[in-house]
């Protein structure tokens, strides 16, 4: 298991990969895993802050793509579960139309409201960029708010988990 992860850990290696290294791990964090993108990206533009608006564009693009894998899934589960079937909270996610995905950056919330879009068909094209706008803000608060983080108290933090 060591192995593994170490063999993991080399891959994604973010001075090594970098930019590709991080568009993955948004992809992937997207999706109905249980990852999170942020550290990812806060990592990269700490070690290159030259990076900051390159990284949160890639991060965006894969945190995006993701999204979209999840509405397709919605669109191929609601072909083969039952239709019809109508509660208060699809209804008030149709009333509220694409303009609802904006809040696809939640955490835990957010890529099933992908997927749930998906199911009610709501309008790809506009779906995708309230999508799309909502996690470049995240982004954008996220990495800027972490990076005025003084450097001693991310080492202080680090310090138990250092090799000495």
């Amino acid at each position: 298991m060591e192995t593994l992860l170490r063999i993991l850990v080399d891959w994604f290696a973010l001075p090594e990969n970098g930019l590709s290294t991080i568009f993955v791990v948004a992809f992937v964090s997207a999706t109905l895993l249980p990852m999170g993108s942020e550290p990812a990206v806060f990592a990269f533009v700490k070690l290159d802050p030259a990076q900051f608006w390159p990284a949160v564009a890639v991060a965006t693009a894969g945190n995006t793509l993701g999204g979209i894998v999840d509405y397709w899934l919605g669109v191929g589960a609601h072909e083969t579960v039952a239709r019809g079937k109508q509660t208060v909270h699809l209804k008030w996610l149709q009333r509220l139309g694409p303009k609802a995905l904006f809040f696809a950056w939640l955490p835990v919330f957010g890529d099933p409201l992908c997927a749930v879009a998906g199911w009610l068909r709501l309008p790809f094209w506009p779906s995708v960029g309230w999508m799309a706008l909502g996690k470049l803000l995240r982004y954008l608060a996220m990495t800027a708010s972490l990076m005025w983080v003084p450097d001693a108290w991310w080492q202080a933090l680090l310090r138990p988990f250092a090799d000495d």
